[in-house]
């Protein structure tokens, strides 16, 4: 049974075609990653289906009476709601009901024999909705969920903008578990999650018995719970049976095989405009000449897709620093509430640490006071001499209005037009992405507007708040592999073992420390 039909697509962006006449179909209990490279529109297409966005062409039509949950990566959460209001959303519909039950108690004072029986009549179908639904358990639903994603401990009255980015996740996680819907759309869920609750949510997605469309950058996870693949790749949408390795082998199969038609027919056309070159002037041959000629124009001509711009990571060293990079004496982290009890830590010149730990312990939080950027509850922190330092935020600012060139010429106003096009380019990025406001691109471009930044200032230490985070694999791929030439140090927050476990020295369980309930 077809829960999802998809037919024709087509969107863009001004000049820009993200979708040319894409289809898509998801049946029941399939478990689909959707999968490419880093702006080809994996969340575009996302919004399109739930709405959010309207096509420029083409399609999108559900089967009837089915309910979607949706776990957006850019979702807002505002000021004033708190873990449990929205959680608590995921009601909405059956807090609708209480009210229209409620209104009809109001009108049922004023009214006449019939419209009393029939405000009566509907009264008892709504009470028997509310309590076939549990509407009289949902405190101790939202209760069991929160406790599930160790959330409760952090009050369910706490506000949203007070918590982590990992936490905000778990909140509109949670939100969508208690909705139970009947397809699960999920934008990159592991981003800020630590390794317990992604591990947690493989074990959920695995047992899950209804379809999910999902996206991530996060291979291990993706083999573990999908059984199909969407791969979205130069306007296309192509669809693979099996995990994410098999679709790679096929994959690869499939480009061999067109690049090898390619080279045969870019042969046989060389070899025909050579003979009717040769030949159309000639009476005896004339006629073959055109027939050649004719063969040539009715030829549907095999195209290669343009290679991507793949991305460089080249960071840049100063000169080395001190022995010791830091060295805290009984630091307290925080902002209004301690974080940490004292922390006495060093870093030595050449240490290649690793923080890990649950969200909302204070990861990142540490890493600021470290660079001076908030003051600690208590306690200090002596930075070494001579450092050039290089910090890899974790989130863009949300309210940046600059293009990717404004931003980068900020930075390095030295720099021509030219250089800093050169710069952009090698992390990744097309003249289109170049010239556009960094806020409209998504998560994996705006991360690789931050490492050319990086990249292109000496450092002899990189702070890295969760880089990994949005990447495509080939981004990943070549991160790592410029922080294993890098010559520095560097203390990078992570929650990807795969990815870290060979570049680190020494690994830090900030859980260790914290003085949060996890």
């Amino acid at each position: 049974m077809s829960l999802l039909t998809v037919e024709n697509l087509s969107h863009g962006f001004g000049d820009r075609a993200i979708f040319e006449n894409v289809s898509f179909k998801l049946n029941k209990g399939e478990h689909v990653g959707l999968v490419g490279a880093n702006g080809e529109g994996k969340s575009t297409f996302m919004n399109i289906i739930t709405g959010k966005l309207m096509p420029d062409e083409g399609k999108v039509e559900w089967a009837k009476n089915i309910k979607i949950g949706y776990l957006d990566q850019h979702s807002m959460l505002e000021k004033g709601m708190t873990i449990g209001s929205v959680m608590r959303t995921a009601f909405d519909d059956l807090f609708d009901m209480e009210k229209r039950m409620n209104d009809i108690c109001d009108k049922m004072m004023d009214a006449d024999e019939d419209s009393m029986n029939a405000y009566m009549e509907e009264l008892g179908t709504i009470q028997d909705l509310l309590t076939n639904r549990d509407f009289y358990m949902i405190d101790s639903k939202v209760e069991e969920v929160a406790r599930a994603l160790g959330l409760l401990d952090l009050g369910l009255d706490k506000d949203v903008t007070d918590l982590s980015g990992g936490q905000r996740t778990k909140v509109l996680l949670g939100k969508l578990l208690l909705e139970k819907p009947d397809i699960l759309l999920l934008d990159e869920p592991t981003n800020y999650l630590d390794k317990e609750h992604i591990d947690w949510l493989k074990r959920y997605l695995t047992e899950y018995e209804n379809a999910f469309i999902l996206i991530s950058h996060d291979i291990l996870f993706l083999n573990s719970v999908i059984n199909l693949i969407y791969h979205m790749d130069n306007r296309e949408l192509n669809r693979y049976v099996g995990d994410y390795d098999k679709f790679q082998e096929v994959y690869a199969m499939k480009q061999s095989q067109l690049k090898a038609a390619y080279d045969r027919q870019q042969k046989e056309i060389a070899d025909l405009k050579d003979f009717v070159a040769r030949n159309k002037a000639r009476v005896a041959t004339r006629n073959m000449a055109m027939s050649r000629q004719k063969k040539l124009d009715n030829m549907e001509v095999i195209e290669l897709a343009g290679e991507k711009p793949k991305p460089e990571f080249n960071f840049k060293t100063a000169r080395t620093p001190g022995r010791y990079i830091f060295t805290t004496k009984d630091l307290v982290i925080g902002y209004d509430e301690p974080l940490s009890s004292p922390l006495n830590l060093e870093m030595e010149r050449g240490s290649r640490i690793v923080l890990t730990g649950a969200n909302g312990i204070g990861k990142s939080t540490l890493l600021k006071s470290i660079l001076g950027l908030i003051k600690p509850i208590s306690g200090e922190v002596e930075r070494g001499d001579y450092l050039e330092i290089g910090y890899f935020e974790q989130e863009t600012p949300p309210d940046i209005e600059t293009t990717c060139l404004e931003e980068i010429w900020q930075e390095f106003p030295g720099y021509t037009q030219y250089e800093v096009r050169s710069a952009l380019a090698k992390c990744g990025l097309t003249t289109k992405h170049i010239e556009s406001k960094v806020k409209v691109l998504s998560g994996g471009e705006q991360a690789k507007v931050r490492l050319c930044k990086l990249i292109n200032k000496e450092s002899n230490i990189l702070v890295l708040d969760e880089p990994t985070n949005h990447l495509d694999v080939d981004a990943k791929d070549e991160l790592k592999r410029a922080l294993k030439d890098y010559k520095g140090s560097f203390l990078m927050v992570c929650h990807e073992p795969e990815f870290y476990e060979d570049l680190a020295t020494d690994v830090w369980d900030c859980s260790s420390w914290t003085t949060k309930v996890i």
